[in-house]
């Protein structure tokens, strides 16, 4: 049944056109770049082209500019750079300012000036100037949105006026890819957007219920004779730590360098030499009781920023670089571990990536992690000796990515590790088709990969595949898919696979509006079914039917919910944490609600609340959780947040303990509390103050009696207590704090100076009866970790190094 999608979808392809008016806007050079001041009083901006008439499209599409906040834009080049004059007209009292952090929207008016060189309808870069003054830059491409990871130094200033504010922009070649054209069409959009009612209106007018908005692009025309400029940037920088713990006190001093080199004129590479992450955001660390590893989000630069091509197929996990090490210790008579690596060091890694003008997108990833030792004490001699638990390791990834039609692509993913010696090393390959009629109706997604991992016991071959289906236009849209994997594929080296073994359906059909409708701005509505089974051996586990609903008002505040249902009995065959075995439970229901008031409001706030139960005979478990976020706006440069969140869970039933030939099981109550702020405050777009705080707390308390998992999935209660069974005490006490206070200053276009005080505290025991007042008490008496670092980086561009050498040697 599935094959038969294919001919359907290409027969599509085939007859479908995309039939659509661009403006175009000319371009002229000029002679004498202008000044980046705000003010629009430069020869350059004489006799140039306006984009104007911008039309809206969000929240509802056609509606015209009235003169009153109206929109002109005028755009000029040179040999360096593409130059943006803005005027836009509005009253200045309507204008929302709020001071950010850079790539942080805020409660902003902002104008955003996108190009594709390549117009191709897929890969825009886009720079954003906010009404505060603060910068913005993305690159975005349909399969991974808008990557605000990806950063850039270009300049930009912004003037508050009588009739509206004023934008001026400087764009310089080296953020851009292209090739050498004597006469190029560029692609070109302009957004300006309104905070106060979150209106946005584009100079080519944009269809939000079909296709992504690179299609919607303008052509610029009359770029003539650009040679592209050396692409070489540096980024040397300079790092200082103190930590102290226990009364001992650890410095260190590091030096290294990133930096950018165009290659060609369409590809790029990005290097790290001597990488510094010490100033990396803390993990949000939780309890886990579950059988999946606990991950946690990418915090270092480096591997957020230009990823686009290496996140095809979800094959890449960045975290794994510098991951814990792989190997175990083996520990001789008397012998204990003194201390085990929870990293690994990167010593160095690089990216290559590129497209070239006909769409061929090619992308080389390496990194190179340091061998690392675990210590190990004999307790009788006390003697140390070290134990090899990393070696050397090299990992690598190669994209070839073909986009065609302006909404399609075929790919070709690779990933490999390699450990010296005689550790684990792993390969996998992915094929992969993402097809978008030319109408930008239908869509097909194709996935095929393999995975080989070797090990000292020979080498392990896995498979997965995923095919979907969608309607993806209209207010009607629906989607169906297949997605499985056997018991033997495995990509965790260097990507994340929570589970393997799956054989799963899915089909969602949702209706969505995209203009104003009675009191909404816009809505959606959606429902699923999910039906999953084994891949080996070919068994039910189990499924889910669901519905939501989420909306924004005209008010601009938000709202939704869900509630799904798992029917009947659920096989869950990772639970015991044995290959085979299985827990079922039955009927599970859970749903919850949210609010999010409209931020533009001094003071707003977010909250949400929800439940869950079993309807199984036997069993009483029930759940609740809700949170509460509010947020206060004190002014244009301080924002304040605090967050508590709180889930209590009674009667839940999970794996606890084994002996050597039984799975034992707990029925147990879980509370956890989570407490967070963060503050910022912005003396200008340049100076900056943040505040994050976290406290994480969370206890587990067991009955006394155990349960024992049988042959048949089923619990067996019996009247024997942990301890009778000599099992160790399973309830657990544990809680976190974490806090960062940074100070950030961009002393120069790129260059930046970061202050970073730091402390942690962490506590784990088995007093899961305390109370919330004595548990803090608990955890402000443990060793506390205190850290100072201070960073300085600076941005150097081989151009203008090379344009002072000139001028000294023409004098």
């Amino acid at each position: 049944m599935k094959f038969r999608l294919f001919p359907l979808v290409f027969s599509l392809c085939y007859f479908f056109t995309l039939a659509q008016e661009k403006k175009t806007l000319n371009i002229t050079r000029t002679a004498t770049a202008p000044k980046i001041d705000g003010v629009l009083d430069d020869e350059s901006w004489n006799d140039v082209e306006e984009a104007k008439d911008f039309i809206q499209f969000r929240p509802e599409m056609g509606i015209k500019e009235t003169p009153e906040t109206r929109t002109v834009v005028k755009i000029t080049y040179d040999d360096d750079a593409i130059y943006v004059g803005a005027y836009l007209y509005d009253n200045p009292k309507d204008i929302m300012s709020q001071l950010t952090r850079r790539d942080d929207f805020g409660q902003s008016d902002f104008f955003g000036f996108i190009l594709n060189p390549n117009n191709d309808g897929q890969n825009n870069t886009e720079f954003f100037v906010f009404s505060s003054g603060v910068q913005a830059d993305a690159i975005e491409s349909p399969g991974i949105g808008e990557d605000f990871g990806w950063n850039a130094v270009w300049d930009s200033a912004v003037k508050i006026v009588d009739d509206g504010w004023i934008v001026e922009m400087k764009i310089p070649y080296r953020t851009l890819r292209f090739s050498n054209q004597e006469v190029p069409t560029w692609g070109l959009q302009i957004h300006r957007h309104y905070r106060r009612n979150r209106s946005q209106f584009t100079w080519n007018p944009i269809d939000v219920t079909k296709g992504n908005v690179g299609i919607y692009n303008g052509n610029l025309k009359g770029l003539t004779n650009l040679d592209p400029p050396t692409r070489l940037t540096f980024y040397p920088f300079v790092s200082g730590i103190v930590n102290t713990f226990e009364g001992e006190t650890e410095t260190q001093f590091n030096a290294g360098m990133d930096l950018k080199y165009g290659i060609t004129e369409n590809f790029t590479l990005d290097a790290t030499l001597i990488p510094d992450f010490s100033q990396a955001g803390f993990d949000r660390v939780v309890l886990n009781l579950g059988p999946f590893e606990q991950t946690f989000s990418e915090q270092r630069q480096f591997f957020t920023e230009g990823v686009d091509l290496f996140t095809k197929g979800d094959l890449f996990f960045s975290r794994r670089v510098g991951n814990e090490p792989t190997g175990s210790v083996t520990l001789g008579p008397n012998e204990e571990i003194q201390e085990y690596p929870n990293q690994t060091k990167v010593l160095n890694a690089l990216k290559v990536s590129g497209r070239t003008k006909n769409g061929l997108g090619v992308g080389i990833f390496n990194a190179i992690t340091e061998k690392t030792y675990a210590k190990i004490n004999n307790v009788e001699t006390n003697t140390g000796r070290k134990e090899l638990v990393e070696p050397l390791a090299n990992y690598n990834i190669l994209v070839i990515d073909q986009q065609f039609n302006q909404n399609s692509s075929v790919s070709l993913i690779n990933t490999n590790v390699t450990r010296n010696g005689h550790f684990r090393d792993a390969n996998v390959t992915g094929l992969l088709a993402d097809l978008t009629t030319k109408k930008n109706t239908y869509n097909l997604e194709a996935e095929l990969k393999m995975s080989n991992v070797n090990l000292k016991s020979g080498t392990e071959t896995g498979y997965s595949y995923k095919l979907e289906f969608a309607k993806v236009y209209g207010n009607w849209q629906y989607w169906l898919g297949h997605e499985f994997a056997d018991d033997t594929y495995d990509i965790n080296d260097l990507g994340l696979q929570f589970r393997n073994n799956f054989s799963n359906f899915g089909v969602e059909g949702s209706y969505r509006t995209f203009e104003p409708t009675g009191i909404f701005n816009s809505y959606n509505y959606n429902a699923w079914i999910d039906y999953n089974r084994l891949s080996n051996p070919s068994t039910y586990t189990g499924s889910t039917v669901g519905v939501a609903f989420s909306g924004q008002l005209k008010s601009l505040d938000g709202l939704g919910g869900n509630i799904s249902l798992q029917p009947g009995k659920q096989y869950d065959y990772f639970e015991p944490r044995e290959e085979g075995r299985y827990f079922i439970y039955e009927n599970r229901l859970n749903g919850n609600i949210w609010i999010s008031s409209n931020y533009n409001r001094k003071f707003a706030i977010d909250a949400n609340i929800g439940g869950a139960t079993f309807f199984e005979e036997g069993r009483e478990t029930n759940n609740i959780w809700f949170g509460i976020s509010p947020r206060v706006r004190l002014n244009d440069k301080v924002l304040l947040i605090y967050s508590l969140d709180y889930d209590k869970v009674n009667g839940d039933r999970g794996y606890a303990d084994r002996t050597e030939n039984t799975i034992i099981f707990g029925n147990r109550d879980q509370k956890t509390l989570i407490n967070s702020i963060t503050g910022t405050y912005s003396f200008n777009p340049f100076h900056s103050l943040n505040l994050t705080f976290r406290n994480y707390w969370s206890t587990v308390l067991y009955d006394d009696n155990i349960y024992i998992l049988q042959e048949n999935g089923r619990l067996f209660e019996t009247n024997i207590s942990f301890e009778d069974a000599g099992l160790e005490n399973p309830n657990i006490n544990f809680s976190t704090w974490n806090l960062d206070l940074s100070y950030s200053w961009q002393f120069a276009p790129g260059s930046f100076l970061t202050a970073l005080y730091r402390n942690q505290l962490f506590n784990y025991d088995s007093e899961a009866e305390l109370n919330f007042t004595n548990n803090f008490d608990r955890l402000l008496n443990q060793p506390i970790q205190n850290s100072f670092s201070l960073k300085i980086q600076y941005f150097i561009d081989y151009n203008n190094v090379k344009k002072i050498f000139n001028k000294k040697s023409n004098s």
